[in-house]
């Protein structure tokens, strides 16, 4: 439930506003005021989530009242003037309504205030099936699609890439740098030479500074590599 306060210094205004809160189901009236200095009596003793503000009243006008508050709940302003609905917005009200207004329109402002009442959404945690697995590649006159997992190692030609896949005999050749695939590629990818980098689920064997990925294809570790390499080595390493 929101916990709503009602002020306006025209009591027929006010019993309104009080008749629409009570056919909101998700409002609860608390307190209702005829004067801003009153609801900041009843501030001083209890709080309240939302206010229906009135702003044309003497003494102190709800657009003054709300700055005075040093921690305001929600607020929706009811004047009779339009002038004010920039100024009010200034202030972060939740909506503006102008007199006369109706039912509708109080369950649309009562609709915003249940929407900015509700506690934020947590960040969704990307799961497998929501990570795209998918990269582009321009080969020759075609655009082709590649599951980034399919990859098994990636060699530079110049200014070209040859990116082997799993099950096709041949590469796919792509005018593409390897700065630019590194920065695509998932965490399993590694650079291990100037001219290769090698998807590490699909390494068969490491011997001595090759890496072997099937019986006739061995790929060189480079000496800038090396280190990280044989890091990656030490976290699956199991033996002495």
């Amino acid at each position: 439930m929101i916990r709503c306060m009602a002020i306006d210094d025209e009591p027929l205004a006010l019993q309104q506003i009080v008749t629409y809160i009570n056919k909101v189901p998700f409002l609860e009236l608390v307190a209702q005021c005829q004067s801003a200095l009153e609801a900041r009596q009843y501030l001083e003793q209890d709080t309240v989530d939302a206010i229906f503000c009135d702003i044309n009243m003497p003494d102190l006008n709800g657009m003054d009242f709300v700055k005075s508050l040093a921690t305001p709940p929600l607020i929706v302003f009811t004047t009779a003037y339009a002038e004010y609905a920039v100024e009010g917005f200034k202030v972060n009200a939740v909506d503006y309504l102008l007199k006369p207004f109706g039912l509708q329109d109080f369950q649309r402002a009562a609709n915003r205030l249940k929407e900015r009442s509700l506690p934020p959404t947590p960040p969704k945690e990307e799961s497998s099936s929501d990570t795209d697995d998918t990269i582009f590649l321009k080969t020759e006159y075609r655009i082709v699609k590649v599951s980034i997992s399919n990859i098994r190692y990636i060699e530079a030609m110049s200014e070209y890439l040859k990116v082997y896949i799993e099950g096709d005999s041949k590469p796919i050749i792509t005018l593409l740098s390897m700065k630019k695939m590194e920065e695509r590629l998932p965490e399993y990818f590694m650079r291990i030479h100037r001219s290769y980098i090698v998807n590490l689920k699909m390494i068969q064997e490491v011997n001595k500074n090759r890496i072997i990925m099937d019986k006739d294809t061995y790929l060189p570790i480079g000496d800038m590599y090396k280190d990280a390499f044989q890091q990656y080595l030490d976290t699956k390493f199991l033996g002495k």
